[in-house]
Parts: C-alpha cells; structure tokens; sequence
C-alpha cells in the first residue's frame, strides 16, 4: 500500500483518539446477544463475528495484515543522480466494528489501525521507523450504502531521527466525502496532506534526515 494511499483512506492520514494496545486483544467472544438473524448489507469480511444486539447487529474482529512494500511514497527528494523516492514498508493491524440496523444495513462502521512501519532510501538503505494509530469511522446516510458515507479519520504518524527530532508528522482531525474522496475538514499538522496538496517543503527535513 503506497503512504498516498494510505494516508487518503484513513487519514490523519486520518488522525485525536489514540487506539490503545488493548485494543488489539479484543475477541470475538466479548460480543454480547445472539448471532446475527438477518441478511447484513453488505457483508462484514470475514474476520469479524457478528451478533445481534437488541434492536441492531454489531460485528467486530481482530486481524493482522501480511507485511507491505516496500511501496513508492511518491515523495521525492534530493536531485540528479542521487534523487530518490522514500519506500515505505511495514506491518498494518486492524480492529474493526460494524453497526447494523435492524433491517441488516450498515449505518457505522469503525477501524482502528496501527502501523510498524519505516521510510527508507532505496539507494542507500538509510531508515527512518515510524509508529502510525489511526482512528476511521464511516457514518452511512443512506443505511447500507457506503456511497452516502461521511469518513472522519484521527490519529498520529511522527518520524523522528537521532539529532534532528520529529522531522515529518502528521497528526490531528480530517473528515472526507467517501464517495468523492473531497476533503470536508481537516485540523492539526498535517505534513503528508500538505505534501501532496502542493507544498513539498515539508519533506525537506525527512528528505535530509534520509540522505538527501
């Protein structure tokens, strides 16, 4: 997954609360009520278990993803012979809860994500690690119908390096038109955001810190 992709889908790159490790240890057991009675629209995947909970169905899971990259940032620094795209590579783990009404349609669904992950340079093999935590939640106008939904992500991704400090963040509040992709708000530091909107400058500490 490239970090522009990455950062557009669940922003902060989607990004005020902090998912908690605990949260990793969720299971599926610790959902009350009895399983599911009604057709869900659309399906949860199949890593949540769902169950039905007074008037609505709740489904929840817990999954690891296989490791990522190295994937092009499309950042770019430095130039001539020694220019360079940073990669990005890690490892992504999720915990993810859908709410359905009692009809079986979606109208929210919540994922929390964290990141162990690294920027590098492809030429010299310089790393930078990062931790990224990430909160999506997807609210559904139209119950069942992702097309309707409002996506507010928060969160926080920081690169810090050995002399130099935080050199690259991304942390605050953004909110999305999930069926145009527009961004409706966005609050906090936001240096990827800025990156892509235009003002490449924000790299340029990342970039020196990598090499550049």
């Amino acid at each position: 997954m490239s970090l522009r992709t990455k950062v557009a889908v669940t922003s902060g790159l989607v990004l005020s609360a902090v998912v908690t490790a605990a949260c990793l240890v969720i299971a599926p057991s610790a959902l009350a009520g009895q399983p599911a009675t009604v057709p869900l629209n659309p399906a949860p995947p199949d890593f949540e278990t769902c169950k039905a909970t007074g008037t609505q169905t709740i489904c929840q899971g817990a999954r690891t993803l296989p490791p990522y990259g190295p994937d092009d940032t499309g950042i770019a620094c430095g130039s001539g012979s020694s220019a360079f795209d940073p990669f990005d590579s890690g490892v992504e783990s999720q915990v993810a809860i859908r709410y359905y009404d009692a009809d079986g349609n979606l109208t929210r669904r919540v994922i929390h994500e964290t990141y162990d992950s690294a920027f590098s340079n492809p030429l010299t093999g310089t790393s930078i690690p990062y931790h990224q935590r990430n909160n999506i939640t997807d609210v559904l106008a139209v119950p069942g119908d992702f097309n309707s939904a409002t996506e507010t992500g928060t969160g926080e991704i920081n690169f810090t390096t050995p002399g130099m400090g935080l050199v690259y963040q991304n942390a605050g509040r953004t909110v999305f038109d999930a069926n145009s992709g527009d961004i409706l708000f966005s609050s906090g530091k936001q240096d990827i955001n800025e990156y892509f909107s235009g003002n490449t400058s924000v790299a340029d500490e990342l970039c020196t810190a990598l090499g550049a």
